[in-house]
């Protein structure tokens, strides 16, 4: 059982890192297409607060002895592709809104699915930052959404 309980542990870490390293990815992808101040000024604080999620994260794996694998190279290229095609011909503040949003949705959803599954018999610095970053992405949901 004790072993069962370390590798849900170990993905919840991973997922919590892989997230906010995608996050990361996505915001430094879209930051040289947007010009809309207002919306370059919340990408930046967004990228600070996915940093400071990548090191407790990494922090916590260090403590624990997990090593954390940096998100597929192939997945970040198909993002930076797909963020360059949907930005190339709409810029516009409700279209980078409406992509952050999604982004931000999916995110949820994954931490979501792993608190859930971790939940009962989980280590509880990572369940704080699980909870932490949840609560943190509905915010940045919410805040995308007064842009669309």
């Amino acid at each position: 059982m004790e072993n069962q309980t370390h590798k849900k542990t170990e993905e919840a870490l991973a997922e919590i890192y892989r997230n906010a390293q995608l996050a990361l990815q996505s915001i430094a992808d879209i930051l040289p297409q947007v010009d809309d101040e207002e919306v370059k000024a919340e990408l930046h604080a967004q990228h600070e607060e996915y940093e400071h999620f990548s090191a407790k994260a990494s922090v916590l794996a260090k403590d624990k002895g997990i090593e954390l694998k940096e998100p597929n190279v192939f997945k970040k290229m198909m993002m930076w592709g797909s963020i360059k095609m949907n930005t190339l011909t709409d810029n516009s503040r409700a279209h980078i809104a409406d992509m952050m949003v999604q982004g931000t949705v999916m995110g949820i959803d994954a931490l979501r699915k792993t608190a859930s599954e971790l939940a009962v018999d989980g280590d509880d610095d990572i369940l704080a930052l699980l909870d932490e970053m949840i609560t943190q992405e509905e915010k940045f949901e919410k805040k995308w959404k007064e842009y669309l």
